[in-house]
């Protein structure tokens, strides 16, 4: 008995492009997000700005400008940092459960790749939609900022950027990850409590690393965000060489390289029967 298949009268029988079924997966979430996005303001927005009041206004007014601040005041020396270090942890959680409710729950990576889209294409989808939540979340933490006085220069734009390529550079790592579960996403969780914390507090964020033991200071290199705190620094309070700023930009850009291709090979394995 022959069955009569009927692909979307948009593909035409056809494969989709790359670009344009990427697109579509955005577009979907984009549906979605534009139904539900005040229940995600706080964590995407609002979070990092109480964040920064908290820190920044309240206890920043304790922390005297000194070395350890560039001779800043500790608003202006914690602000960029504080974007990109919520960038980072929107980043892992945007690419943790929700991809792998994709794959396990919701399951719709699985009806989407029934369709001539490819599982190469659900993952470009889904890493373009990560990055466009990270970059409204950090033009919302821009804005506020620039009311508490946090933006010394015009800079402040690029930090934007900067947290987008910092977070997209955790991100895709953590879709491989995603990608790899098969359980309930425990792993998700000592992943935050054992990486996505401690690189926070001990990155760079609140204060330089020179104050942590020499001994330890190479776990701060080697972490993503330490390399987003020094860039984002670097835009809006001075000091950055352009031979450094390249280095810890490819040192993002290779990680999330690195981490796209591990994604691609087990979002194919996964969904490819």
């Amino acid at each position: 008995m022959s069955v009569d298949v009927r692909l979307p009268p948009w593909s035409a029988g056809r494969v989709v492009p790359s670009w344009r079924a990427a697109l579509l997966r955005v577009e979907g979430h984009w549906t979605w997000y534009r139904r539900y996005w005040k229940s995600n303001l706080y964590s995407s927005g609002l979070q990092p700005v109480l964040f920064l009041a908290a820190m920044g206004l309240g206890f920043g007014s304790q922390v005297p400008a000194g070395p350890a601040t560039g001779g800043l005041s500790y608003l202006h020396f914690v602000a960029p940092a504080l974007l990109v270090a919520g960038a980072v942890q929107q980043a892992v959680a945007e690419s943790s459960f929700p991809v792998l409710s994709g794959f396990k729950w919701q399951k719709d990576y699985l009806a989407v790749t029934a369709t001539p889209i490819t599982p190469g294409q659900v993952l470009g989808g889904q890493l373009i939609w990560v990055a466009l939540r990270l970059l409204i979340a950090g033009a919302v933490y821009a804005l506020v900022a620039l009311a508490f006085g946090a933006w010394l220069n015009p800079g402040a734009v690029l930090v934007v950027g900067i947290g987008v390529v910092a977070g997209m550079a955790c991100a895709a790592p953590v879709m491989a990850l995603a990608a790899t579960t098969n359980d309930e996403g425990s792993r998700f969780t000592s992943l935050f409590r054992f990486v996505v914390m401690p690189m926070t507090l001990f990155a760079g964020t609140f204060f330089p690393i020179t104050q942590l033991p020499a001994v330890l200071r190479w776990l701060a290199w080697i972490s993503p965000l330490w390399h987003g705190n020094e860039l984002a620094r670097g835009v809006t309070l001075g000091g950055l060489d352009l031979l450094p700023a390249l280095g810890h930009l490819a040192f993002l850009v290779a990680l999330f390289a690195v981490g796209a291709l591990a994604a691609r090979h087990y979002f194919y394995r996964r969904l490819v029967v």
